[in-house]
């Protein structure tokens, strides 16, 4: 009992440092800008699409059933080629614009290295002036690792939200048909599936920042083991495209955490529980390598 109040005491006192902190403010900031450019260009492009292939079924003197025919058929292979092929859940998807999708789908790729520039910091920033022991002797060290970790897990939480908001307004804005109703179901699915992805790569900044006493180290050593994780998701999906099951090196694949957000968005509770587990699986094992980094470091 006397570990969860510590760990909820640091919790709420470094929640407080960092929203207080510049730090949120200019994080905030870099993830709206950067979601809003991604959000006007793919918007743009997509219309310049829409209005080329009207023109040119116009000129064919094709009909409005066939131009509706030709938008769905475009969209379904470009959600096959962003999230899946999977039937059930390009009917989950079917009314959410393609704009939101294309948005999510990149804000998934560029993420982790998000959460790394977040949190750093978190541990090496008081490691290595050696500031952490006064805090030790006050608290046990899990309950420090927990404290900080909820802390930017929280931090993450409250921004992705923001974000996620602001994109499924300016999608309701854009996009008559897409209803209220269909506008909170799959901002909460959307918000819920960004951080069960985020919470894993939280864990492993946690790791990285217990692991040195620089935080410029840490975070140089966090962004090597992204695209380490981005480099083995890359190649065995390469090496089953090209060989198929014949490859060994096809396996390599699921030891990256980007490999299991495929099925983040899927409406079958058993594909998103096998998803959430593995990025659990992760974050838990992530966590108890910092906490054995931290437990057997001199502070």
């Amino acid at each position: 009992m006397d570990g969860l109040k510590e760990t909820l005491v640091i919790w709420s006192a470094e929640l407080r440092r960092a929203v207080r902190s510049g730090r949120a403010v200019v994080l905030l900031g870099l993830y709206s800008m950067f979601s809003a450019l991604v959000l006007l260009v793919v918007g743009w492009i997509a219309g310049q699409v829409r209005e080329a292939v009207n023109k040119q079924l116009e000129t064919a003197g094709a009909g409005a059933d066939a131009s509706a025919q030709v938008g769905e058929e475009m969209r379904k292979g470009v959600l096959g080629f962003l999230l899946s092929d999977d039937s059930a859940m390009m009917e989950a998807l079917s009314r959410v614009p393609l704009e939101v999708l294309v948005v999510f789908k990149v804000t998934l790729f560029f993420l982790p290295a998000y959460v790394a520039l977040m949190g750093f910091d978190q541990l090496s920033g008081e490691v290595g002036p050696r500031s952490m022991r006064y805090l030790t002797v006050r608290a046990r060290r899990s309950s420090v690792l927990l404290g900080k970790f909820l802390s930017q897990a929280t931090l993450l939480l409250g921004l992705v939200l923001i974000i996620d908001l602001a994109i499924f307004v300016y999608a309701r804005i854009a996009n008559p048909g897409f209803g209220f109703a269909d506008v909170v179901i799959n901002l909460i699915k959307f918000w819920l599936a960004a951080i069960v992805f985020s919470l894993a790569y939280v864990s492993l900044t946690t790791l990285c920042s217990s692991l040195f006493r620089s935080p410029a180290v840490s975070l140089v050593f966090n962004f090597i083991l992204l695209f380490v994780f981005w480099l083995m998701d890359t190649t065995g999906r390469a090496a089953e495209a090209a060989y198929g099951e014949a490859s060994v090196v096809r396996y390599v694949r699921y030891l990256s955490p980007s490999y299991y957000s495929v099925n983040l968005l899927h409406p079958r509770l058993a594909e998103f529980a096998a998803s959430g587990a593995a990025y659990a699986g992760f974050a838990m094992l992530f966590l108890l390598g910092a906490y054995a980094v931290l437990r057997a470091r001199d502070l």
